[in-house]
Formats: C-alpha cells, sequence, structure tokens
C-alpha cells in the first residue's frame, strides 16, 4: 500500500513539473493549470470537476472556503511559491479528497489547523514559522507519509503529536535555525529524513546524531563548522546504541580534516551500510592542523578501519582539499586499508591510491574523473575479490601497463577505462589481462587499428568507441566469446568481418567514414542480430542498392532504419532516406548495360544498312565522290583544256534500246534547218582518254540544256541513271532550269527502281512533253522542243576570251 501511494504522490508531482510540455489528452477536463500566471487571487472560473489544480509561481496572498467550496474532488494542490503569510486549514474543510498539499516557498508564520483525513502529502517548508508548525490535529491524519516543514529552532516538545505516525519521508528545513533541544528528533517515526540547513550557518552536530536514532535513510545538506575541531563536541559512546540509519548521506560538506575524521569514526561504530559525501572541502588552520596534531587521530582511524564494521560502501564524490599542509599518502594508505565492499573517490584530483598491503575485501571500486596515472595497482596482487573498476577520465597512456594491472586481479569482471589518453603501438612485450575479464571500455582514447592486438582473450563486451580506428585487421585478435562490439565515431571505411569475432550479436558502427557498407556482412556474421550503421556518409550509388536490399533480408536487424540512414553523397541526392532512393537495374549491372549497348548499336547498324541498301546510299556515295573528283581535276588543269563554257544546245540522254528514235527522229529534226540545234551525244562528243563519268559531267556542263528521254527502257539503264543525278545536281547547283523530260512512251510507277526517288519526283513536279502518237501533232511537239532549247551559243573567239 505504501509503494502505491509513493508511485501516486510521484506521478502528482511530475505532472507539476511537465506541465508545459504535455500534449491535450482526454484528462484535461479534470487538471487546471495556472502557474506563472501573475495571479493575485484564487481563479473564480474552475471547472467543478477539476482533479489536479496548479497555482504555483503566482502572487497569492490569501485564500478562502469560497474558493475551493465548489472543488470537491480535488485531489492535488499546488500552491507554492506564492505570498500566501497566514494558512487556516479550515479553508479546505469541503474538499474531503484532497491528498497533496504544497504550500512550500511562501511567507507563512502562522496556522490555523484542521483535521484533513486523507491527506498523504503536506509541505511547509521554506516559509516562515520559528516554531514547528505541528498541530494537534495533525495526529488524526493517519494517512499522512510526507511532511515538509521549516522552522528556526526546535523543541523536543514539537514532534509529540506526530510521534505515533509511521511517515516515510520528513523534509525539515532549518534556515537560520538559532536553538534545537538535544533528542528531539528521537521521538520521530520516520523512513527517510532529509534536513537542510542555510549555506551560511553553523551546523549543529547534534542533529545528526538525533537523526540517525531516528530514520533509516538520513539525508543533511550544508554541513559547516567555522570553529576549532578542539570545540567541536565528540559524540557520546551510549549514541551507538540508538543508531538506526542504515543509509546516510551528506551533501555541501565544509569541514575541518579532524572534525571529518572523528565524524567518520562514529559512523564505522555505526550500522550505517552506505555512507555518500557530495561536494566536501576539508580545510584547516596550519597552526592546528599539522601532521602531528592529527596523526593520533589518524592512528586511531588505521585501527578502526581494519576491524570489521557494518560499512560497505563508501561514496567521495566532488571533494576539494583546502589545506596548506597534508601528507597525503596517509590518506591514501587508510583508503586502500578499508574494509568494505565499495568503495567510489570521484571528481576529488586524487594523483595516486596505495595498494592493499593484504587482501582486500574490496569488489568495485570507483575512482574516475581524477589524476591517477599508470603506476596505479601495479605488481598489486591483494584485489584478488575486486570485481569492478572504474577509471575513466583519469590520466593512463599505456594500454599495455593497464593489462598488467589487471592480471593479478583474478576476479575482476568489469573495467572502465574511457576518457584517458591511452595508446598502442603493437611493439613490445605482449599484454597480460586478467582471464576474468568479460567487459571493457576502451572509448574516448587515442587507440587505433592495433589495439586489437592487446585486447583480453575472453571479453564479451567491448566499446572502442570515439578513437582513431580505420580498419580491422583480420587475423590480428581472436575473440572468441565477443558478443558486443562498439566501434562508433572512428574512422572505419567499410564494416568489418567476424573472422575474428565468431559469437558476435551487436556490431555498433555508426558515425564512421563508411561510404559504402559490405552487401555480405550478415553471411560472414550470422550470429549478429543487431547493427547499427546509422548516421554514416553514405554515398549513394549502385554500390550501395545491395546494401539497401540486405536491410530488406535482415528481418529488422538494422537498428535505426531508416531514419539514422541518409543519403550524404553525391549532392543532388543529400538528405534522402537509403529506403527512397532507388535506381534502375540497367543503371546498375555493367553486363547488362553493355549488352544492350551493343545490342542497341547492331540494330541501329542493321537499320542504317537497310536503309542505305533501300535507297541506294552507297551509289549516290560514289556519284558523289567521282563528281568531286571530276570537278577538281577539272579546277586543277590548265585553263586551255577547261574549254568554253556553253558549247551545245543541249545534251541527250537516252537508253541504247532508244537510241533508233533519237538518230532517226530526234537528232534529225533538231539539228536541220535554219537555227539548226548543237546536241552533245556521247558516241560523237566523248572525248577519248576520260572516263565515262568526268565525259558525262562535262558534256552536261556545256550544254545548255538536259534532254531526257524517258521510257521504260532508260530507267533500266545504269548510265541513264548517272546522267540524270548529274543533272539534278547541276539543277540545284546551279539554280537553273536546264532540264527536258521526254517522255517517249509511258512508264509504269512499278518499273520505276527504288533508286530512282529522283526522277519520280521529277516526273511529279516538273513538266514533261510526251511523243505523240499521231504524226499531226508531231510538227508542234519539235516546235515546242526547240523553243525550249533554244540560245545563241558563244562563238569560238568568245569562248576562247
Amino acid at each position: 500500500m505504501r509503494s502505491l501511494t509513493n508511485i501516486y504522490v510521484f506521478t502528482c508531482a511530475l505532472t507539476f513539473t511537465l506541465w508545459n510540455t504535455i500534449q491535450p489528452t482526454v484528462e484535461d477536463e479534470f487538471i487546471a493549470n495556472y502557474s506563472s500566471s501573475l495571479l493575485t487571487n484564487v481563479p473564480k472560473n474552475i471547472p467543478v470537476h477539476t482533479q489536479v489544480l496548479d497555482l504555483s509561481h503566482n502572487r497569492i496572498s490569501g485564500l478562502s472556503i469560497s474558493e475551493f467550496i465548489n472543488l470537491s474532488d480535488l485531489q492535488v494542490l499546488n500552491l507554492s511559491h506564492n505570498l500566501i503569510t497566514v494558512l487556516d486549514f479550515s479553508v479546505f474543510i469541503f474538499n474531503e479528497n484532497l491528498e497533496y498539499l504544497d504550500l512550500s516557498h511562501n511567507n507563512i508564520s502562522k496556522v490555523s489547523c484542521l483535521t484533513l483525513a486523507y491527506l498523504r502529502h503536506l509541505d511547509l517548508s521554506f516559509n516562515k514559522f520559528t516554531a514547528l508548525p505541528i498541530c494537534q490535529e495533525f495526529g488524526n491524519m493517519f494517512h499522512l507519509e510526507y511532511l515538509g516543514l521549516s522552522a528556526t529552532m526546535i523543541r523536543k516538545s514539537d514532534f509529540r503529536y506526530i510521534k505515533h505516525l509511521q511517515l516515510h519521508t520528513v523534509f525539515l528545513n532549518l534556515g537560520n535555525f538559532s536553538l534545537y533541544e538535544p533528542q528531539s528528533l528521537t521521538v520521530l517515526t520516520t523512513r527517510n529524513l532529509h534536513i537542510t540547513f542555510a549555506a551560511n550557518q553553523d551546523f549543529i552536530f547534534s542533529i545528526l546524531y538525533d537523526g540517525m536514532s531516528a530514520s533509516e535513510n538520513l539525508k543533511i545538506v550544508n554541513l559547516r563548522y567555522t570553529l576549532s575541531y578542539k570545540d567541536f563536541p565528540s559524540p557520546p559512546l551510549m549514541l551507538l546504541k540508538k543508531i538506526k540509519t542504515t543509509a546516510l548521506t551528506l551533501d555541501a560538506v565544509d569541514l575541518q580534516w579532524a572534525i571529518i575524521l572523528q565524524i567518520f569514526m562514529l559512523i564505522w561504530y555505526s550500522p550505517v551500510e552506505h555512507l555518500t559525501v557530495r561536494n566536501l572541502t576539508f580545510r584547516g588552520p596550519l597552526e592546528e592542523l599539522t601532521e602531528y596534531a592529527f596523526l593520533p587521530l589518524l592512528n586511531s582511524v588505521e585501527q578502526l578501519i581494519s576491524l570489521d564494521g557494518s560499512m560497505k560502501a563508501l561514496t567521495l564524490e566532488h571533494v576539494r582539499n583546502k589545506l596548506f599542509y597534508f601528507n597525503q599518502e596517509i590518506l591514501y594508505r587508510q583508503f586502500s586499508e578499508m574494509n568494505i565492499a565499495n568503495l567510489t573517490i570521484a571528481d576529488a584530483y586524487m594523483p595516486h591510491m596505495l595498494c592493499p598491503n593484504r587482501t582486500s575485501s574490496f569488489q568495485y571500486l570507483n575512482f574516475s574523473h581524477n589524476a591517477l596515472t599508470d603506476e596505479l595497482f601495479q605488481n598489486c596482487g591483494t584485489l584478488m575479490d575486486l570485481k569492478l573498476l572504474i577509471l575513466q577520465k583519469n590520466k593512463f597512456e599505456s594500454l599495455r601497463k593497464v593489462s598488467f594491472m589487471t592480471s593479478p586481479m583474478k576476479s575482476l569482471k568489469s573495467l572502465d577505462m574511457s576518457n584517458n589518453l591511452l595508446r598502442h603501438d603493437g611493439a613490445g612485450v605482449p599484454c597480460q589481462w586478467a582471464e576474468s575479464l568479460t567487459e571493457l571500455d576502451l572509448s574516448s582514447n587515442q587507440l587505433v587499428d592495433a589495439v586489437f592486438e592487446c585486447l583480453p582473450g575472453n571479453v564479451k563486451k567491448l566499446s572502442l568507441q570515439n578513437n582513431q580506428i580505420s580498419n580491422v585487421r583480420r587475423g590480428v585478435a581472436e575473440l572468441k566469446s565477443l558478443e558486443e562490439l562498439n566501434l562508433a565515431s572512428n574512422r572505419l571505411a567499410d564494416l568489418p568481418g567476424c573472422s575474428g569475432f565468431p559469437s558476435l550479436q551487436l556490431l555498433n558502427v555508426e558515425m564512421n567514414s563508411i561510404l559504402t557498407p559490405s552487401a555480405d556482412f550478415f553471411q560472414s556474421c550470422p550470429r549478429v542480430r543487431e547493427l547499427q550503421a546509422g548516421h554514416n556518409p553514405f554515398k549513394c550509388s549502385c554500390e550501395l542498392q545491395a546494401f539497401i536490399r540486405l536491410e530488406r533480408r535482415s528481418g529488422g536487424r538494422l537498428f535505426g532504419w531508416p531514419a539514422a540512414y541518409v543519403c550524404e553523397y553525391p549532392e543532388g541526392v543529400r538528405g534522402t532516406e537509403l529506403k527512397d532512393f532507388h535506381l534502375s537495374l540497367l543503371a546498375c549491372n555493367t553486363t547488362l548495360l553493355l549488352v544492350t549497348a551493343l545490342l542497341l548499336t547492331l540494330v541501329l547498324v542493321a537499320a542504317v544498312a537497310f536503309l542505305c541498301i533501300r535507297l541506294d546510299v552507297p551509289w549516290y556515295v560514289r556519284m558523289t565522290w567521282q563528281w568531286t573528283q571530276t570537278k577538281r581535276r577539272a579546277w586543277h588543269s590548265p585553263a586551255g583544256e577547261r574549254g568554253a563554257a556553253l558549247q551545245f544546245h543541249a545534251f541527250i540522254s537516252y537508253s541504247e534500246r532508244d537510241s533508233l528514235w533519237v538518230k532517226n527522229e530526234l537528232i534529225p529534226n533538231l539539228e536541220k534547218g535554219e537555227g539548226c540545234v548543237q546536241l552533245c551525244q556521247h558516241e560523237r562528243n566523248f572525248i577519248p582518254g576520260k572516263s565515262i563519268v568526268e565525259n558525262i559531267i562535262n558534256c552536261i556542263e556545256k550544254s545548255y540544256r538536259s534532254i531526257f528521254v524517258l521510257s521504260p527502257n532508260f530507267v533500266q539503264s545504269e548510265w541513264c541513271h548517272y546522267e540524270l543525278y548529274f543533272a539534278h545536281h547541276k539543277l540545284f547547283s546551279e539554280n537553273s532550269n536546264s532540264l527536258i523530260l521526254i517522255l517517249l512512251e509511258p512508264i509504269p510507277p512499278y518499273l520505276i527502281p527504288a533508286r530512282y526517288h529522283k526522277l519520280k519526283a521529277l516526273m511529279a513536279k516538273r513538266t514533261y512533253v510526251e511523243w505523240p502518237k499521231e504524226k499531226s501533232k508531231r510538227a508542234l511537239f519539235w516546235a515546242n522542243l526547240r523553243a525550249a532549247i533554244s540560245i545563241n551559243l558563244p562563238t569560238s573567239s568568245e569562248g576562247n576570251e
């Protein structure tokens, strides 16, 4: 029942602390938050069904019944940090369900009491009471578990009304304290007692002694004594029989070293099992605190701590030494010979600790945040029972010496050497670790790849986070028992294999330099159940596709997926999660890409070849080449050999099968009579010694017109095709109208070869004259033909000029 009540109280307190960060829920109608609203009075519009009401950090100075009369369901009320001066408990007479009431940090100096039967938590601390505000009515609050009070004086009679209550926690704020009647606290029955003094006043030590007789767990804050240690009252020996405290915490302690030793002697004889001292400052005047002055006291302590006592754990944190002269070796000897299981000395600027002279009972040592070096516990064989050793944040440099330090520790299981200056170069004597060591923390040091040559063989959990490791070399380390390996924040470029770690189950390689992790990791590490590889600068390319597919097959073994796995390179996809990065199969398969490119090339070549053959492209290329060569030779030949520009009226192109019509009809009718026409015929005008193509080109260029005698025979002649091509070329190059088409016989379209597309185009676009079968129409035919080629040719002398 008590544990459930504690959970309830802390839940309510947490509601107040985190109010501003809680998102609205379905229970908001039962919670009213008016904290930090500059209120001077309790609001009148509070919902009647409110169960939790926060009015803290305002300027409320008074309370009345009318403000709470309608809140019958109220269970939690926080009125802390206001300006209330007078408290009348009758204000809450109608709030029968009230269980939590916080009135701390006000200006209350006067209380009028009333029994609140169901109240569990009442806090009146940090107010302006002179005497403890404990009324007779408090004795009827049988459900009360937490009671917070404040006063400037305490008398034995102050607790008479509540001595029968079984309280869980009592908090006493004794600021500006002036009077304490001895044994006043001993009448209390509480499990936890927390006492806070003002930071600028001397501590009354009888409160410490009585507090240890009143509760199991005692915490005292601000222990200060400015008088000489000679005036310090020694604790009565009869007190030891009354002490109930098993856990004692002293915070913000500023005492002379001799006084500290006296208190420690009392605690050692007492049933206290756990002593924690935080923010400890020990001091002493030089003339009073010399080695000779307190050496007898130290000897007494040395004899004391060698005896068996109740103490199991001693914790000293944030220790500051303000002594002008002090032989620290004496102190180190006292600590090393203590017969306890757990010892913590943290943040004490301690440069050394001695090895116990005899077999020690230490099982837990925490010397973190000090100035310890490699000389600690060297050749020390008396820490046989030590299981856990914490040496983080010191000045250790040699990993090899650390291994030698642990070698005699036969029971050591866990070692924390993080945040030191450890190095290991791999040279020299091999490392020697305790065979029992299974957990090792070497994070935040200066270790490189060679560290794997100096590791305990039976380690199961190893942390090498935040070092300078760039590679886990295969065959160097054989850690068959290793189950967890932390390599985060190093310089790794790829995932390490498991050749030396056959039992590895968890690997952390976050925040390294891994661009493209290996996709075969889980094949080489079949026992790994969790891989933490996020927050690396992943290069999203084809090589990464295999790793992305690996995640789909891993069954959720990639920790932090997908949020921690984001592209860093190239810049175009920076910030893209790996799960959203996709490339086509063709883009990432080189073989497939080459085969596809080859096939496309072959198809393209085949298509071009087919088109070339279909369109007779080789023929046109050949003709163009011959035309160019003829032109070039003509250009470079002597001027006398070039001949006249125009020598003929027309060049006749015809098939040999139509030669009879040309010789019997065309030539005689054009060359006879007045104004005869000079025709160029290959049989008469081709120059011997020149190629046929060259003769054709020359004849076409020296003729004003080119007459083509079209017939089915014409389209079957290769040379007729040449002559038509060159004449058509001249048509476009000189922008002239030099072609005359004579259709001797009709030509069916299917007879015209595909490469004669120029002939088809000419017949479709240009007008041609058709040879009439009727003789009566032939005179007109010849007249039109003569008119088409009629031109005055230059004389020989004009041509020569």
